[in-house]
């Protein structure tokens, strides 16, 4: 799953001066979503719509449009295609796309992730992305129960999961993902185990464990409202403990609340964003941090369109970078981190906000309440706060202690 709904700030003004410094060593990443879908999960709240030729034509434009409005200022390192399904289009579509991006990217990118459904994965779609570059692949396989893929509302079968992987892996991809979900309607804890356990079976690179979200607008969501499934937040957080001792013990480090990787298979796109660095949304509904502002592009496609007929982008949510905004959200989100963070670098990083932030005693409150790991706060090694194991499992409200910090 692609990570590009950071949550947005004050309301949009101008940009900040001086922001340059603080990127110029900074990666660049482009996020290119593919909005395309046979059908809708239920538990699914990105943007999506049925593909036809003629919606395919105009959204491959319109990508290059896009593209064409952005002001490249260096080579891109890290390309993520979500979706949607990416996998969705026809290889000679991927291959536009491919090469549109390519073009812009100014260079081969160092990561290239594609996002796949199990159900889409072919030999020549597969054999496109290798030729442009491709070196990622994520697969969407959710879970390898049967009953659990038909309440999902997925559309690819237990047996599919098994093939693609092969094939994917047959390709020479350097890194592949499989994406998990846990708290599923109707899993148990024998259940989840079970997925886990095939899944490293197969030999991963990386994993992504997802805990289940009802997201609003959703047919799970209105399944919830109905009282025709049920929170277990006591049943989440033992999955989310057993998650990361089961995949300990298989070889996975885990490197960000949801994420796992053997050594060399982290997502740098994914790392790059959490970090606050700089990324270009591309395609409707994507969002983008970039050339001084946040925002995102409308999430329809013809709408998508018709701003680029006036030479619009990311309009959405649109909000002014300052050094005060980017700072406290690469600490926010930056504990999401099993490494945590280097506030002192950080400040570094942001000199002229670095004295209006003030965590430290809201921090110091936190590991006492056993949310962050005493040692990490000023033992001699400067200030690099990091979760403890119970921080982990409430990464998200600690997160909204740290918001607003800036005086």
């Amino acid at each position: 799953m692609a990570t590009h709904e950071i949550t947005v700030g004050p309301p949009a003004g101008e940009p900040a001066a001086g922001l340059d410094a603080a990127f110029a060593d900074s990666p660049l990443g482009l996020y290119v979503h593919v909005p395309f879908c046979a059908s809708t999960c239920d538990f699914c709240a990105f943007y999506q719509t049925t593909p036809t030729r003629a919606g395919v034509d105009a959204y491959l434009a319109n990508v290059r449009r896009e593209l064409a409005l952005v002001s490249w200022r260096r080579p891109v390192d890290t390309v993520f295609w979500g979706g949607g399904t990416p996998g969705l289009l026809a290889p000679e579509d991927l291959r536009e796309l491919g090469e549109t991006v390519l073009a812009a990217c100014r260079g081969t990118p160092a990561e290239w992730t594609v996002e796949l459904a199990p159900a889409s994965v072919t030999d020549a779609r597969l054999a496109v992305l290798r030729e442009l570059g491709g070196t990622r692949v994520s697969l969407g396989v959710q879970s390898f129960d049967p009953g659990l893929l038909d309440a999902l509302g997925r559309q690819h079968t237990r047996e599919q999961v098994f093939r693609a992987y092969e094939r994917v892996r047959s390709a020479g991809f350097a890194s592949v993902n499989l994406d998990l979900m846990f708290a599923l309607p109707g899993q148990d804890e024998a259940a989840w185990l079970a997925d886990m356990r095939q899944a490293v079976e197969l030999a991963p690179d990386h994993l992504s464990t997802y805990c289940l979200t009802f997201e609003e607008d959703t047919r799970l969501w209105v399944k919830l409202s109905g009282g025709k499934v049920k929170l277990d937040p006591v049943l989440e957080a033992r999955l989310y403990e057993r998650t990361w001792d089961e995949l300990e013990a298989a070889g996975y480090a885990q490197y960000e609340v949801s994420n796992f990787a053997r050594p060399g298979h982290v997502c740098a796109h994914n790392l790059n964003t959490w970090r606050m660095h700089e990324w270009v949304g591309v395609g409707p509904s994507a969002a983008g941090q970039h050339g001084g502002w946040r925002g995102a592009n409308p999430a329809d496609l013809e709408l998508w369109g018709r701003r680029l007929d006036d030479g619009a982008r990311m309009g959405e949510d649109r909000v002014a970078l300052s050094a005060g905004l980017l700072l406290e959200d690469a600490l926010v989100f930056g504990l999401r981190l099993n490494a945590g963070v280097d506030l002192d670098a950080l400040e570094a990083r942001f000199p002229e906000s670095a004295g209006a932030l003030e965590p430290r005693a809201t921090l110091g409150r936190l590991a006492e309440q056993g949310l962050i790991e005493p040692d990490s706060l000023g033992g001699g090694g400067g200030w690099a706060p990091r979760l403890t194991r119970r921080g982990r499992l409430l990464a998200d409200a600690v997160g909204a202690e740290l918001v607003g910090l800036l005086s």
